[in-house]
């Protein structure tokens, strides 16, 4: 399992120690660890049947993990259940707002205050129920943060919305991971690579990825090049040029070029394109997309 350690002790906001979970003696989560920071967005991936969802309920106090442990800002979830989930929300605001113990004169004031944050303001008297989609998900996200909590935990908050309505989505989410700790569960990659700045991938209940946005984004470089030639010579002539392992032709005039790992034949080719006059007019590394990452970590 690919990884990287980061943390200061006393920013760390949340922190899952082992955290297994069984169903008829199945484990649908088993033995995952990790820590959150305050000012971190975490997006936790996995396919269909994963254990995020297991994962996420274990880290609200909606379901009791079968082993393990789980701490929200230092608050023990088993031991001080009550108050660790007072982080939590998911009624409307003005009773969220009661319900986490805000006082009767500053109900309205987190009220307006959430709902400015979450681009609510001009909904103040429009139903629930009438609202669109992605009007419904402000209101979810609103009631997250209107106690103003150092977690925010979002279980695929884009789910069903337009791409206008999956923009300002992940635009607010962005927006939050600048006051709080963020823990965003979905299997959409894009979506992590665009407001993450850690991921964590979960497969068959377990952990199989823990780092960076940017050393996930590395797994992606493989040894391969994309090259634009207006005159392209045979493929065997390529493949003669050294360090090249295998030619294969595209549409649009593109050859990908498959090179030995470690090494990188660019320059050599741009130089036999010259002489040979190929009329070279695109050459760049061939990444890896990052879906395909996600299925050769699932499948490892």
């Amino acid at each position: 399992m690919a990884k990287e350690t980061k943390t200061n002790v006393a920013e760390i906001t949340v922190s899952a120690n082992h955290l297994t979970r069984l169903y008829g003696g199945r484990a649908a989560v088993s033995d995952v660890s990790f820590t959150l920071s305050k000012g971190e967005v975490l997006g936790f991936l996995g396919p269909n049947g994963a254990g995020k969802s297991t994962t996420m309920k274990m880290l609200t106090g909606n379901l009791a993990p079968s082993a393990g442990s789980v701490k929200i800002c230092g608050i023990d979830m088993i031991e001080n259940p009550k108050e660790a989930k007072a982080l939590t929300v998911d009624e409307f605001l003005t009773v969220t707002a009661r319900l986490h113990g805000i006082s009767s004169k500053a109900i309205k004031s987190a009220v307006d205050r959430a709902k400015q944050r979450c681009g609510l303001t001009e909904m103040s008297k429009r139903l629930i129920e009438n609202l669109s989609k992605g009007y419904q998900q402000r209101v979810g996200i609103a009631q997250a943060i209107i106690h103003n909590p150092m977690v925010v935990i979002l279980d695929e908050p884009t789910v069903g919305l337009d791409p206008i309505q999956i923009r300002d989505i992940r635009t607010l989410i962005k927006e939050l991971g600048k006051e709080h700790s963020v823990i965003l569960s979905t299997h959409i990659l894009p979506e992590v690579e665009i407001v993450c700045d850690h991921v964590q991938i979960i497969d068959k209940g377990q952990l199989i990825f823990n780092g960076s946005i940017d050393l996930l984004k590395k797994q992606r470089q493989g040894n391969r090049l994309l090259i634009g030639l207006r005159n392209a010579p045979t493929l065997t002539s390529l493949e003669k040029i050294a360090q090249v392992e295998k030619a294969e032709s595209l549409d649009n005039g593109l050859i990908r070029v498959y090179f030995t790992p470690g090494e990188s034949p660019a320059e050599k080719i741009v130089a036999a394109a010259v002489k040979g006059d190929w009329g070279l007019f695109q050459i760049q590394p061939d990444q890896t997309s990052l879906e395909d990452v996600f299925v050769q970590l699932t499948h490892q």
